[in-house]
């Protein structure tokens, strides 16, 4: 057997020029070593392929695997045979498809436990012990002579229903005993405790079955297992996903030996015809024989007198025999993803059958007439058909049918009039324009996403009005009619005595009729309306209501809950977000005292009355997000059961009384104005996620951090003063903020990668990724895709090429995650054409899966992307059905993933393929800014109400943050991630402007940017990338929130001041001043940008150290000034990413030290600490140089070794050559509690070396005769800088001439590039 990789090796050997020959090589018939090496030697074939996770097959004469290999990667999307080459010689390609040689090992041995013990027979004394082989195999211990265990005679013991015991009276013994009135009873002693251990968990399974069923799906069988046939007993096999065969001593032809099977499961079999041996099991009552490429079925089908259930789904067929007419017991078959043309007529014989499934095929016209013949017929299942029309030659009434599917078809008109029992209507995503029904009895009616208009604005149907028949409908219960253009609702059907649900959303309703009488309305969903008010009668007729949704209407007020002090108000969940609601609605909320969810964001509260608050004891959650409040009432304590409140974008300027709350997780008070936090002695061990950052005013004790200290995720600003690096940030074309937000299933699986200086240069790369229910595909994508980028940058410059390899070399490098778990990608490239790097700017975009990016220019969303979902791509539909992948009702391919193109789930290839597509947009003046979210932000807020909803912020934070809060209270239950890109970009893809002086306008400051750490000059072909971005934090498994949020933005941290100041120059990135060392020269005349510049990205991220105590001895000490740790998790405003740090030297020795006293000891944002020659800034906790004579002992060292190179668990330290090719660098993400990404919130204390106060002045005098290093960014002597009026950039200070170096000789180093993290 040849290890995994054997098959890249063989590709390649000997073949040095193989992509000029390499087709006709593939074809050569001469290679005959090939053939015999992967043939006559048994070769299997390892794939993660869609028949089944790591199933082994045996190869035909006629495959060639070099032919097999290409296929595979050309079906993924390399187009390229060099490339091709490169792939198949990767180790990685072996999680994907492999090839094994030498001598074939049945799979059968897997399926069973055999081997020679010490065996006794009976409960009493009278048998002795004697060495017997002993096999458990299906539902049978069998126990033979060692010589003879298939010849000589052979005692089977029957296990289901029986029972395992562990005999005590002897070491590693079980019991066997079957059932029955005549039970036997075997004693085997094993020789060790593993083998006791495996037939002890093996025969309980077996004994615990009520029936006698063996599973043996997914063993990659070619035969079945010859002791099998000793289990007379069994009623339900199972040989699913394997490749059996006709032929052999345990091929498909022996099935006809088990005389009681009534169950028999074939499908994904890959056997092509119609295996007629299968008719001579008289006894069968269940046959699935789907997904086997079945083009015929035999006549000798008829012979199944007892088949009930027949599944022939996802093969070939076009036509059925007469003879299936005479199974008269067949109450169920499955006829989808075929090629039937239209309705069997054979169905009209199977009066039993009751459904018939005929998804997915090719039935373009429906005669109503069909049905009347077929009056057996009540669940009829149409979708995917391409469907055009359904029609009735006559009047004939068709009574029988109650449920019709007619879901993603091509319907433009739909008459059902003459189906008079009709109780379930699905006709979505067609193009209806008009409907018909006899609605005496609907029940339910889904009619929405039809005729659709441009789906990226509006998504929209047609229908203006109800029809008649739909307030007729005596027993409606359930009534869908979103994205129409209704502008009114009949008041009949209001007052409906049977409607129990009613969708009405993103219409044209401008009012709500009154209600009449009570109703049993529970469930009424009327936002995206024009709506001012609602009915008086709502809460005083519809007392059985408990979930209102009337979002982004424009009511000023709400009905009251009842005429009297005493209220029968049921309601649980309301959400009045995006109104113009006051502060008054807060007393018409008192009633509601059954409320547990209360969503009134972004109205137009100046304050909530605290007397009514108080009333709402059962409130669970409450988001007054987006408002004008100032305070929050403290007769919030009142509210026992509230778990999450979130106030963000308020005046909120007193830390609100809910510590006290018991069941207290979540609270975010983001972009408020605190100043300081009132705690009480203890925290509640319940609380989850706090999130404080954008208060730029507030300041928290050491005492108050140790308080936090078993908060899961804390979000804190980092308070750090600005620098001269932060000139680039300023100069910067863009700028981001984003948010996320964990649903209902407590756990974040959304992603977001930020790296505003993308390779060192003025260049962006921002993503998303999206893993619906796993979190583990999106993580490892964020810390890879960035490098993956900046490598294939490197091979090709063509943006479909890069961009496609990036994709593909991600999803082999999700490795074995990626072979079951899957993540909708987007990834965003902000650059220069490569051909002329002073033009102006693009941005390529690929993406797969759902996750969607839109720009707005002039105002208006542009699209960038593709949704790649069944229901939204009509050709990766077509694909999907054509490659014969079973679509689910739910519409998800195996019922797995509605997407068609996925980074990760690899055994669903070749259905669900890694392929992105890419779309380059040059960029111009009139792009305003770029928003990037995944399929939840987007199906709950269309395109153009995301670009007014991030008009009307303008900062990209808080823009992101609105539009999660929008999505939650639009109904979104699932994770939500939003990333917003400001632009300022000019004709020229200039933004410098002249200086001037201005006033600072009071508002929240948007996060703080640290200062920046400045490299030397280097060689550009040795610039490092950001591995990875921003690394996010993730939601655990119990995490206690609903909804979590995390925001990241590159704005200043300012503080309000008043006066004039004067405003330095701003200049671009194309012509930024000339800088040296980190410091801006001013009144210098070099116009290019520095070479070696490295701007540090700003993050808001997760950090740990439970270990750490800041580096003081006693809680009597201050902290380190900048620095922030209390020994919990908490999120700062610095950089994790990997950077590439370079020594250089050349400054005048006098300038050194003068620069090195100004900024070490001195610097008055922080301390410098000395260690192992390494200088690290208090401020930004980042390594700022190493003096090179030391490096190898820094390596050595375990204290700084993860400096240099080491494979640190969070991918974040990893040196790009090894990152690129080791996905197993992020596999090992630390496991915590919380699940989320942590890093050290400082050094170890041990680690660090602490100049006393006293011993300052020396240790300067020593370092003055040292040879000097590069140290920090100077601080500035201004110190703020202020708002651009417009998107609040950050400008540059000015710096002082005394810190510019003098001139004077420049001794150059050798260059060492290394990589090192915080």
């Amino acid at each position: 057997k040849v290890k995994a990789g054997f098959a890249a090796a063989i590709v390649l050997s000997g073949l040095p020029s193989l992509s000029s020959t390499y087709s006709s090589y593939l074809q050569m018939n001469s290679n005959s070593w090939f053939k015999s090496v992967f043939y006559n030697c048994c070769c299997r074939c390892h794939t993660s392929s869609s028949s089944c996770l790591r199933s082994r097959r045996r190869l035909d004469p006629s495959e060639r695997p070099l032919q097999m290999v290409y296929d595979y990667l050309a079906s993924m999307g390399y187009a390229d045979p060099v490339r091709v080459q490169q792939e198949a010689a990767n180790s990685d390609l072996s999680c994907l498809i492999r090839f094994y040689s030498g001598e074939y090992s049945s799979a059968a041995e897997r399926t069973l436990l055999k081997g020679v013990f010490s065996v006794r027979k009976g409960k009493t004394q009278l048998h002795k012990w004697a060495e017997r082989q002993v096999i458990l195999c299906g539902t049978c211990l069998i126990v033979a002579s060692v010589k003879d265990s298939l010849t000589g005679k052979m005692h089977i013991l029957p296990l289901v229903g029986g029972k395992v015991e562990e005999v005590k009276r002897r070491q590693h013994c079980l019991m066997f005993s079957s059932a029955g009135s005549q039970a036997q009873t075997y004693f085997v002693n094993f020789d060790t405790l593993a083998d006791y251990q495996r037939w002890h968990r093996q025969a309980s399974k077996v004994v615990s079955q009520t029936v006698s069923l063996v599973d043996l799906s997914c063993y990659s069988l070619e035969a079945v297992p010859e002791y099998l046939f000793y289990s007379q007993d069994i009623t339900h096999l199972n040989l699913r996903h394997n490749f059996m065969s006709l032929q052999g001593p345990g091929g498909l032809l022996n099935l006809p030996r088990f005389s009681q099977l009534k169950s028999l499961n074939l499908s994904h079999n890959r056997l092509g015809v119609f295996p007629e041996c299968v008719c001579e099991i008289l006894t069968l009552t269940e046959l699935n024989l789907s997904c086997n490429s079945l083009h015929a079925i035999p006549l000798q089908i008829g012979n199944l007198q007892s088949l009930q259930t027949l599944s022939l789904d996802g093969n070939h067929l076009s036509s059925l025999p007469d003879e299936m007419g005479g199974l008269f017991q067949l109450n169920s078959l499955g006829l989808s993803f075929n090629s039937f043309s239209h309705v069997p007529a054979v169905l009209e014989r199977l009066s039993v059958v009751d459904k018939l499934a005929m998804a997915g095929n090719r039935v373009e016209s429906l005669d109503l007439c069909t049905l009347v013949r077929m009056s057996h017929l009540k669940n009829i299942d149409l979708r995917l058909n391409g469907l055009r029309w359904v029609k009735s030659e006559n009047l004939e009434v068709v009574s029988q049918v109650t449920q019709l599917d007619l879901r993603d078809n091509c319907l433009e008109s739909l008459d059902l009039g003459s189906v008079c029992n009709l109780e379930t209507l699905h006709c979505q995503r067609n193009q209806l324009g008009t409907l018909t029904l006899s609605g005496f009895t609907l029940r339910m009616l889904h009619a929405s996403s039809n005729r659709e208009s441009n789906r990226a604005s509006s998504n929209r149907n047609l229908l203006e009005y109800l029809p008649d028949w739909v307030c007729d409908c005596r027993k409606i219960e359930m009534l869908d009619i979103t994205r129409n253009l209704l502008s009114e609702l009949p008041s009949r059907l209001l007052n409906s005595l049977s409607l129990r649900k009613l969708l009405t959303g993103y219409n044209r309703l401008q009012r709500v009729p009154e209600l009449l009488d009570h109703v049993p309305l529970e469930a009424l969903d009327l936002q995206h309306n024009m709506l001012a008010e609602l009915p008086e009668s709502l809460f005083l007729k519809a007392l059985n209501l408990k979930y209102l949704n009337v979002s982004a209407n424009a009511l000023e007020s709400i009905p009251p809950s009842s005429q009297s002090e005493e209220s029968l108000s049921t309601l649980q969940e309301l959400y009045l977000t995006e109104n113009n609601l006051s502060e008054n609605c807060g007393a018409l909320l008192i009633g509601h005292q059954n409320l547990r969810i209360l969503h009134i964001a972004y109205n137009q509260l100046l304050s909530f009355p605290a007397s009514k608050l108080s009333k709402l004891e059962l409130l669970e959650e409450l988001n007054l997000s987006g408002n004008n409040l100032k305070t929050i009432p403290s007769t919030v304590s009142s509210c026992k059961r509230l778990h999450t409140l979130i106030a963000h974008s308020n005046h909120i300027s007193v830390f609100p009384e809910i510590l006290n709350l018991p069941e207290i997780k979540l609270v975010d008070l983001s972009c408020n104005e605190l100043t300081e936090i009132q705690l009480p002695d203890s925290l509640p061990a319940t609380l989850q996620e706090l999130d404080l950052t954008g208060n730029s005013s507030l300041m928290l004790e050491h005492k108050t951090l140790n308080l936090f200290s078993h908060i899961t995720t804390l979000k804190l600003d980092q308070k750090s003063t600005t620098t001269a690096g932060d000139s680039l940030s300023a100069s910067s074309p863009w700028k981001h903020g984003y948010s996320e937000m964990s649903g209902q299933r407590n756990k974040l699986c959304v992603s977001v990668l930020a790296v505003d200086h993308f390779r060192d240069s003025v260049e962006a790369c921002y993503g998303i990724f999206d893993g619906d229910r796993n979190e583990e595909v999106p993580r490892l994508l964020q810390c890879t895709m960035g490098d993956v980028l900046c490598e294939e940058l490197q091979h090709s410059s063509v943006d479909s090429v890069y961009m496609c390899n990036t994709f593909l070399t991600s999803h082999r490098k999700l490795g074995m995650a990626g072979q079951k778990l899957g993540a909708s990608g987007l990834l965003c490239y902000i650059h220069h054409e490569t051909s002329d790097p002073g033009a102006s700017f693009s941005l390529t975009v690929a993406n797969v899966g759902t996750c969607q990016a839109v720009l707005c220019r002039n105002g208006q969303p542009v699209p960038l992307s593709k949704v790649y979902s069944l229901e939204n791509c009509t050709e990766e539909m077509e694909r999907v059905k054509v490659s014969k992948a079973i679509i689910t009702e739910d519409n998800k391919v195996s019922g797995v993933t509605c997407c068609s193109r996925l980074l990760g789930c690899s055994y669903l290839s070749p259905w669900v393929l890694p392929k992105p597509w890419v779309h380059t947009e040059p960029l111009c003046s009139q792009d305003e800014f770029l928003i990037l979210g995944n399929r939840a932000l987007f199906e709950r807020v269309s395109y153009q109400e995301a670009v007014c909803t991030v008009q009307a912020v303008r900062d990209p934070r808080a823009a992101a943050k609105k539009l999660c809060s929008l999505a939650q209270s639009y109904g979104c239950k699932d994770n939500i991630g939003a990333v917003v890109v400001s632009l300022h970009i000019g004709e020229d893809s200039c933004t410098c402007e002249p200086p001037v002086t201005t006033t600072e306008p009071r508002g929240p400051a948007p996060a703080p940017v640290p200062a920046p750490v400045i490299p030397g000059p280097s060689d550009p072909a040795t610039n490092l990338s950001s591995s990875s971005g921003i690394v996010t934090e993730f939601s655990s498994e119990t995490s206690a929130s609903e909804i979590g949020s995390e925001a990241g933005s590159t704005a200043s941290d300012e503080h309000p001041s008043s006066g004039t100041v004067t405003r330095p120059e701003r200049r671009c990135s194309l012509h930024p001043a000339t800088t040296l060392c980190g410091i801006m020269v001013p009144g210098s005349g070099g116009t290019g940008p520095h070479p070696g510049l490295f701007q540090q990205q700003p993050s808001s991220t997760t950090f740990s150290s439970n270990q750490s105590d800041n580096g003081l001895d006693s809680d009597d000490e201050a902290p380190l000034e900048g620095v922030i740790s209390n020994g919990s998790k908490l999120e700062v405003e610095v950089d994790i990413h990997c950077c590439a740090f370079q020594l250089r030297s050349g400054l005048h020795e006098s300038s050194k030290d003068l620069d090195f006293e100004k900024r070490g000891f001195d610097h008055p944002g922080g301390k410098m600490r000395r260690q192992n020659s390494v200088v690290v800034s208090a401020t930004n906790g980042c390594l700022l140089a190493v003096c090179g004579r030391e490096i190898a002992d820094l390596k050595k060292s375990p204290s700084t070794s993860s400096l240099f190179g080491k494979k640190l668990s969070n991918g974040s330290v990893v040196a790009p050559e090894d990152s690129h090719n080791l996905i197993e660098v992020a596999l090992e993400a630390p496991k915590k509690k919380s699940g989320y990404f942590t890093a050290p919130a400082q050094q170890d204390p041990e680690d660090q070396l602490i100049v006393p106060p006293s011993l300052e002045q020396e240790v300067r005098e020593q370092l003055r005769g040292q040879s000097p290093l590069v140290s920090g960014p100077s601080a500035p002597t201004t110190p703020s800088s202020l708002k651009d009026p417009v998107w609040d950039h950050p400008h540059p200070p000015a710096f002082p001439s005394s810190l510019v170096p003098g001139p004077g000789p420049t001794p150059i180093l050798q260059q060492e590039v290394y990589d090192t993290a915080l």
